[in-house]
């Protein structure tokens, strides 16, 4: 196994472990936030969602094409493992049922909310596995985050928010020394093209070591379900913590929103510089186990 493959799939664990514990912190607020407070996992093993699914039908792509990826075969993988029981979005669930009925899906991409497209964060969300699987060349890293993106969602955010994710993601993989939270969020922000996620990761990039929950205030934590409310924090989250997978996902799962996505990414982007040594058996175990039978 190649060392990029290697990194890709120690991603996708870290995604999945992020995304299913995350989802399992929703729920009435007080009960919640005394649940962040002490620490306390819940029992498992809980389910993956549709961040899981999807990303694993990515790293199949890349499997089965030696780390390339075509805009028409991502789409194809994501309706072939789509699972109407995994939470996803009503726009992304709609494109995938009727891309398995025969619809040309790019016509379905470009015509979603009113031809704007997507700018859902579902794109940035699988794309860190992009990331650790050729982090030696953050240009293609850049350049196949988009491909893979403009698979499902139109909107240029979303095509950006994927882009950050996976170029941090290279970033973590290839440094010896974990690069600053500065220096993460801005290399991140410099592959971005113009526009809203640039510029909030730039914001991110300057917000220095405040508390998560005031990051949240600050940058947004997926509320809104949208790439730029949701990229930023999570890379803010996991730049302050490249090296520990634990405070990762704490620091993630205490700023709520859209908990399982935020999760999902920021453990991502850690577990691909860490690999499975750097994540907790037990916290593995609590956990769906990933279908490696799919990439």
């Amino acid at each position: 196994m190649t060392e990029g493959r290697t990194r890709a799939r120690d991603s996708l664990l870290g995604l999945a472990v992020g995304d299913a514990l995350g989802e399992s912190f929703f729920g009435m607020p007080d009960a919640v936030l005394a649940l962040i407070a002490a620490r306390q996992l819940p029992p498992g093993p809980r389910p993956w969602t549709d961040d899981t699914q999807m990303a694993t039908a990515l790293v199949g792509v890349l499997e089965k094409s030696d780390g390339w990826i075509r805009e028409d075969d991502a789409l194809a993988a994501f309706a072939d493992a789509f699972d109407i029981h995994r939470g996803y979005g009503l726009a992304t669930r709609h494109l995938l049922v009727q891309v398995r009925r025969g619809a040309d899906g790019p016509s379905l991409v470009r015509e979603a909310f009113g031809g704007a497209g997507s700018w859902g964060n579902g794109a940035a969300m699988r794309a860190a596995p992009v990331g650790a699987w050729h982090a030696e060349d953050l240009d293609l890293v850049a350049h196949l985050s988009r491909v893979q993106a403009s698979s499902t969602h139109g909107h240029p955010d979303a095509a950006e928010g994927a882009v950050a994710v996976a170029v941090a993601t290279g970033l973590a993989c290839t440094s010896v020394v974990a690069p600053s939270r500065e220096q993460l969020l801005s290399t991140a922000a410099g592959y971005c093209r113009p526009g809203a996620v640039r510029d909030v990761l730039g914001v991110a990039a300057d917000l220095g070591a405040v508390a998560p929950t005031t990051a949240a205030a600050e940058l947004g934590s997926g509320y809104e379900v949208s790439a730029v409310d949701t990229v930023p924090f999570a890379l803010w989250c996991a730049a302050g913590n490249l090296d520990d997978f634990v405070e990762t996902f704490w620091a993630t799962v205490s700023g709520l929103g859209d908990r399982d996505t935020t999760c999902a990414i920021a453990c991502s982007v850690v577990a691909a510089r860490v690999g499975i040594a750097g994540i907790p058996d037990d916290w593995i175990a609590r956990v769906e186990p990933v279908d490696w039978s799919a990439t």
